[in-house]
C-alpha cells in the first residue's frame, strides 16, 4: 500500500496541475470507486460539475482536493490507486475519469479497485481543517504542527508492541509497514519490543527517524516495488534501491554484517536484524 512519501508525491503533482482548474465532466467507470460514498455515483458527481479546485491536502495516507464548494474530494489510493494526468496505459482499469477546464483529463486508475473517490464535508480539529471521515487520524511526523513529545507521552503508556503503535494511524499517522522497519532499524530497536518499555529519548529518536526516512524517500519520489507506485505522470519513485531493512530478509545487514531476517506481523512482513535488534525475550512472534 502506498504510505506518506508515495502519497505526498501524487499530492504535490496534483497541486502543481489542479489548483484554480475547475471541473468540467465526471464519469464513474466502476461502482466500487465510489463505494466509500453511500450516497452513490450520481450524488458525487453533480455537486463536483462546475466545482473549482481550491488546492490539495494531506493528512497520513490520506489526500483529498479542497474545493471552492467547501467540501473536499478524498482521494484513497488503497493498495493499488493511482491518480494519472493524460493518457493512461491501461484504459480497462480506469475507474473514474474527469475532465478540467483546460482539458487535462484526469483518471483514478486502480487495477484492484481497493481505492476510490469520496465527496465529504470538513470540519477543523486542532487549528487544522480535514474531511470528517479523516478527522480521527493523528497528526504524521512531516505534519509542520506535529508534536513529537505528545506523540512520546502516548507511547509510554503503551502496552504493546512498539510497532504495532507505529501502525496505530490513531496514535501517529502516515508510517505504513516499510518506514517502520527502516525507522526500527536505524534506531537498532526490535518491533516486538513493548512501547512502555522504551526510554522517552529512544521514542523521540525512532520517531526521529521516521521522519528523516520518510524525508529521504521523499526526494527520491518514494518507494517503489512495482508499476503501481508511481506519480501523476505514471513515473515510479526508486527510494527501494536504499532500503535497510524491509524486503532485505537473507541477505547482509548493512550495519553489522548479520543475516537479515523476515518475521509475520499483523498480515503482514517485519524485516530486522537479528543481531542490531534483538528480540525481547519471552515474547513471541504474532
Amino acid at each position: 500500500m502506498p504510505e506518506l512519501p508515495e502519497v505526498e508525491v501524487v499530492r504535490r503533482g496534483l497541486q502543481r496541475h489542479l489548483a484554480g482548474r475547475t471541473i468540467t465532466a465526471v464519469r464513474v467507470h466502476h461502482p466500487r470507486a465510489v463505494r466509500r460514498h453511500q450516497a452513490g455515483a450520481g450524488d458525487l458527481t453533480a455537486p463536483l460539475l462546475g466545482a473549482r479546485i481550491e488546492g490539495t491536502d494531506r493528512r497520513g495516507k490520506y489526500l483529498w482536493l479542497r474545493l471552492d464548494t467547501g467540501e473536499a474530494l478524498v482521494v484513497h489510493l488503497g493498495m493499488s490507486g493511482q491518480m494519472l494526468l493524460g493518457p493512461v496505459p491501461r484504459e480497462d482499469h480506469v475507474r473514474i475519469a474527469a475532465l478540467l477546464d483546460d482539458g487535462t483529463a484526469v483518471s483514478f486508475v486502480d487495477q484492484r479497485t481497493f481505492g476510490g473517490w469520496m465527496l465529504t464535508e470538513v470540519t477543523e480539529v486542532d487549528g487544522s481543517v480535514l474531511p470528517v471521515p479523516v478527522a480521527h487520524i493523528a497528526r504524521d511526523p512531516l505534519d509542520p504542527l506535529f508534536d513529537r513529545d505528545a506523540v512520546v507521552n502516548v507511547l509510554r503508556h503503551k502496552h504493546s508492541e512498539i510497532k504495532r503503535q507505529l501502525l496505530d494511524q490513531s496514535v501517529v499517522s502516515g508510517i505504513g509497514n516499510i518506514y517502520a522497519d527502516e525507522a526500527l532499524w536505524r534506531a537498532k530497536v526490535n518491533g516486538a519490543r513493548i512501547a512502555e518499555k522504551l526510554s522517552r529519548p529512544k521514542l523521540a529518536e525512532l520517531l526521529d527517524h521516521a521522519a528523516d526516512v520518510m524525508r529521504e524517500a521523499l526526494s527520491q519520489g518514494g518507494t517503489s516495488f512495482d508499476s503501481l507506485y508511481v506519480n501523476v505522470n505514471g513515473e515510479s519513485g526508486y527510494f527501494d534501491r536504499s532500503l535497510d531493512a524491509y524486503g532485505r530478509d537473507g541477505r547482509p545487514c548493512r550495519r553489522c554484517g548479520a543475516v537479515m531476517r523476515r518475521e509475520k506481523f499483523m498480515n503482514r512482513s517485519s524485516f530486522y536484524c537479528p543481531k542490531c535488534q534483538p528480540r525481547p525475550r519471552g515474547i513471541s512472534v504474532r
